[in-house]
């Protein structure tokens, strides 16, 4: 009896005000618009703050089903949606769309609705269904293409992801397209250089990145990867190189690659001039290290301690400061029980303190991340500047 008293509350109070926002104002379309959209608002706040989630199910399966109410019927979908209830907005926008009054051109947004809800579910092969489906539409074909490749990225089907991709570069497609086909490309490269070393495909899909972006700091970094394993060591160097003018923020990943292969294959004293080039435009904690130990190989140790201890001054790091206290400790021919505890001291800081951060959503961790495990955005992870950093 409460539950059927609650119903028809509910039912007479939505009734009467959709009533009055329906009729209330005849003096013009758009008028009328702007006071439905704005009274629909105050309405639904009503429903979901008065009455139960029960009392509002059986009240919207019951609601009919014309231009005037797709509005609701989708506004009460999202809400259970938006709250975790996804069962409930699956049987909302399912019963939408079996009723044969459904308006045709509300069919695409509905079916738009309830492929979300699949995708919130967890029912992936539904919600790849409907997004497919959707991808012909003149409105919602390009926001479905979006979401099947974050579908396709979730589960690392890259082939599909860059195939969706590529239907988005033939019309209206937005830098983030073309990054995210750019780093789809990278997965396809690094999957065919690990699983097969396949270096000619490799070679071949990271160009093809760069064609799609050329600030793709992955793919030179691949492209720098393969030049390695084919033993082209001074190109190797020079597509590290090229990252800084690509995205100096990533000047790090850059450098310590290039000194790693230096210290293997090359000659890290003839890094100097360059190494100071790059330090006086791009000022990194990596790079100050590099040029360091640059000089200390050209010039000896206590050169090499001036440049440290001069540089920290103006820009101070704890990386920087521990490099400096064992360099020191080297020189004398001593490490002090100080200078041990400083140094122990300032790796156990650095151990707990994330080296990456996402610019977009804050996401922090010790691991480069191309993707975003938490926002989902390509290249928005990147190393953390500041004293206890770079």
């Amino acid at each position: 009896m409460d539950m059927l008293f609650q119903w028809l509350l509910l039912t007479a109070a939505v009734a009467a005000g959709w009533a009055v926002g329906r009729y209330g104002n005849r003096s013009g379309r758009a008028s009328r618009a702007i006071m439905d959209e704005d009274s629909v608002r105050d309405r639904l706040q009503f429903l979901f703050t008065n009455y139960s989630d029960q009392a509002v199910e059986n009240f919207v399966q019951s609601l009919a089903v014309n231009k005037d109410t797709v509005s609701l019927h989708l506004s009460i979908g999202s809400h259970f949606r938006n709250k975790g209830e996804t069962d409930r907005a699956i049987l909302i926008h399912q019963n939408l769309l079996a009723r044969p009054e459904l308006p045709a051109r509300y069919s695409p947004q509905v079916t738009q609705e309830l492929a979300m809800d699949y995708l919130n579910a967890g029912l992936l092969d539904r919600a790849e269904a409907l997004f497919h489906q959707l991808m012909g539409d003149r409105e919602y074909g390009r926001r479905s293409a979006i979401a099947l490749i974050e579908l396709y990225q979730q589960e690392r089907e890259w082939e599909k992801a860059a195939q969706v991709a590529k239907t988005l570069t033939r019309s209206d497609a937005d830098p983030a397209t073309f990054k995210a086909l750019a780093y789809i490309t990278c997965e396809l490269s690094d999957g065919a250089l690990s699983r097969n070393d396949d270096r000619w495909t490799a070679q071949k899909l990271a160009k093809e990145a760069l064609d799609y972006d050329r600030s793709c700091v992955r793919a030179t970094l691949l492209l720098m990867k393969l030049q390695i394993r084919q033993g082209n060591f001074r190109e190797a160097a020079n597509q590290s190189l090229k990252i800084f003018d690509q995205n100096p923020e990533f000047g790090p990943e850059a450098i310590d690659r290039l000194m790693k292969l230096e210290r293997e294959h090359g000659d890290v004293s003839r890094l100097y001039k360059k190494l100071r080039k790059l330090y006086e435009q791009y000022p990194s904690t990596s790079l100050l290290l590099a040029l360091v130990e640059s000089v200390e190989r050209s010039s000896g140790r206590p050169a090499a301690i001036d440049l440290l201890r001069m540089e920290l001054e103006t820009r101070p790091s704890v990386r920087g400061l521990l490099r400096l206290v064992e360099m020191a400790g080297y020189e004398k021919g001593m490490t002090t029980d100080e200078g041990r505890l400083v140094s122990r001291i300032g790796h156990l800081i650095l151990a707990n303190r994330p080296v990456y951060r996402c610019v977009s959503c804050g996401f922090s961790g010790q691991q480069l991340h191309w993707l975003c495990p938490s926002c989902k955005q390509w290249e928005t992870v990147r190393p953390i500047q500041g004293v206890e950093a770079e």
